[in-house]
């Protein structure tokens, strides 16, 4: 089976930009041996049960921007061939797209506050607050609620996201005023970012993915 082109493509520009950062050498390596999945319905992995390609895609993950297995990547690898695609798509679309980091926080948090997922929404809820993004838009989204008093930019990364998670449509107006705000790059990374976006949560949903030991849930289920 053919791997989906715009995967192929989305990895090959990642693998680019990641080579292009300058390395850290006083950043310590993490060790894939010490590293404890999560999961519910999808057995967590250990270091040494898995394949050649499984640990390709584990060291891609801990060697690159997040250092981190936490998430979907114990489901992904099920497919590592294609989650490792799909990883290194995802890192692109957050940490390299046009789009500003608070818009993409708050875009994310958008998607997860639609699916309820509650991990997921949980680390972005706090990296939006490390972008920018304020508080009490973030407790809108929480909620559930149009937020008051946003920016431009941020306006127009809201209706967009909400309109087209809820109507599975945008209007004209809607994406004139995305296109004048954010550039017609900025409006297709904002739609790439929400479908990788939406894959997580599925994942994330079906696996049944657990918070920390005594976090508690932000969301509540929407009416």
């Amino acid at each position: 089976m053919r791997v989906p082109i715009l995967f192929a493509a989305a990895a090959f520009l990642a693998t680019i930009a990641i080579s292009q950062a300058p390395p850290n050498p006083n950043k310590a390596k993490p060790n894939p041996k010490e590293v404890k999945l999560v999961g519910d319905r999808f057995k967590p992995l250990a270091y040494d049960q898995m394949t050649p390609a499984q640990r390709t895609m584990t060291e891609n993950i801990l060697y690159g921007e997040r250092g981190s297995m936490a998430g979907p990547f114990n489901v992904m690898l099920r497919s590592p061939e294609l989650g490792d695609l799909a990883q290194k798509f995802g890192a692109y679309a957050r940490f390299h797209s046009q789009m500003a980091a608070k818009l993409r926080e708050m875009a994310i948090m958008i998607v997860m506050r639609y699916w309820t997922t509650q991990y997921e929404f949980q680390a972005h809820h706090r990296a939006a607050l490390q972008a920018g993004l304020s508080p009490m838009i973030c407790d809108a989204i929480v909620a559930g609620k149009r937020p008051a008093g946003m920016a431009e930019d941020e306006a127009a990364v809201y209706n967009f996201a909400s309109e087209l998670l809820n109507t599975k449509q945008v209007s004209d107006a809607t994406f004139q005023q995305a296109v004048k705000v954010l550039g017609e790059q900025g409006v297709a990374d904002q739609m790439m970012l929400m479908g990788y976006y939406q894959m997580v949560a599925m994942m994330l949903n079906v696996d049944r993915y657990p918070l920390p030991e005594g976090v508690k849930p932000e969301l509540t289920a929407l009416k």
